[in-house]
């Protein structure tokens, strides 16, 4: 094996010495590289560390058969995957979601791509990180509309998930619990990440990573100080602000009934305050915004110009960010659809989905 290594070492070094030196970077672009590694940082190709949760290869796996796993939801009707499609950009990409009595939800929902990297979940910011964020969809009634106690009861029903949460959770007592769904859940959702994209690979040295276009898009939204919000490795996700700094939008974008972060904190002053929306693989995320109301991207960008700089953007302006914003889409995960076990005569049987 040392020799192994020894001759590939080699190898690499004589092809190094007969490959051509790369081109130097354009001083525009080193300038511009520069900066956006000041605000930004590339999406990590690994998987992240969790607090209080050991993500083993034994928890993701279960944890993505739950997340496909329908019979979590009171009508058997429903998954995460429902609501966080993954082969659509990790969101439904309707204005809000449909879940138990065909009722709509109250917000748009956001993508599970890159969620891990978010300081909090939700546009409020309510659940701290994505376990707290798991517990709360199978509950709510305009969700999936269970119970940990019929989770549970439904995950006892099947050998198999009972063996599963054994493995993943070793030397517990009574290791499937509602609890232990929620961490698998997000052991699972940690690894939904979207590496490589064209913008990480600028911000890693490659000039010709991004088009003319993007590159002036990208010196725009720093220079207009749309990064003043979206910033970090996410773009997003890691702060909270009104929406309308400078104007608020119209009640057909923001619903006077929502008053985002209020009703977490009940505090005035952040009535209308929303999470920054994170923005990798946003081009594949519409509808925008919390309220799902507007669908061209384009557009997006124009409101947040007026309602959070102050500013009327020019059309070249729009169109420059919005193809820097295309830039961000990254590898999306290859996921493998579970197998998921069969119900057995003690599983309890489906609700009706009428309201």
């Amino acid at each position: 094996m040392r020799s192994h290594v020894m001759g590939l070492s080699v190898a690499m070094v004589a092809v190094a010495a007969l490959a051509p030196l790369a081109p130097a970077v354009a001083a525009d672009d080193a300038t511009l590289m520069k900066q956006a590694n000041e605000q930004f940082k590339p999406v990590p190709a690994t998987i992240p560390e969790i607090k209080g949760n050991a993500v083993t290869h034994d928890r993701i796996d279960l944890g993505r058969m739950l997340f496909f796993e329908t019979r979590l939801s009171k009508s058997h009707l429903l998954s995460c995957n429902t609501c966080h499609n993954l082969s659509m950009g990790g969101d439904d990409n309707l204005e809000t979601s449909i879940g138990h009595g065909w009722q709509k939800g109250p917000r748009n929902a956001p993508t599970a791509l890159n969620a891990v990297l978010n300081t909090a979940q939700f546009w409020d910011g309510r659940a701290e990180d994505l376990k707290a964020q798991a517990k709360g969809p199978v509950q709510a009634g305009v969700e999936m509309a269970s119970t940990p106690a019929l989770v549970e009861a439904t995950l006892l029903s099947m050998p198999a998930y009972v063996e599963k949460f054994t493995t993943a959770f070793p030397g517990e007592k009574t290791p499937v619990n509602f609890d232990n769904m929620a961490k698998a859940i997000e052991a699972f959702e940690a690894t939904l990440m979207t590496p490589a994209s064209p913008f990480d690979q600028f911000l890693q040295g490659n000039a010709n990573a991004l088009t003319a276009d993007q590159k002036t898009g990208l010196g725009l939204f720093m220079d207009k100080g749309c990064v003043a919000c979206h910033n970090g490795v996410n773009l997003g996700g890691n702060g909270y602000y009104p929406f309308g700094v400078v104007e608020r939008p119209g009640a057909d974008v923001l619903p006077v009934a929502d008053k985002g972060r209020f009703a977490v904190t009940k505090t005035a002053s952040e009535e209308y305050v929303f999470r920054a929306a994170p923005l990798r693989n946003v081009a594949l995320t519409a509808p925008y915004f919390h309220s799902g109301k507007v669908w061209d991207l384009e557009q997006a960008v124009a409101i947040m110009g007026s309602s959070q700089l102050g500013e009327t953007l020019k059309p070249e302006e729009i169109k420059a960010i919005t193809a820097f914003l295309g830039s961000l889409t990254g590898e999306q995960p290859r996921v493998e659809l579970p197998i998921l076990p069969a119900s057995t005569a003690t599983t309890p049987k489906p609700a009706p989905m009428t309201p």
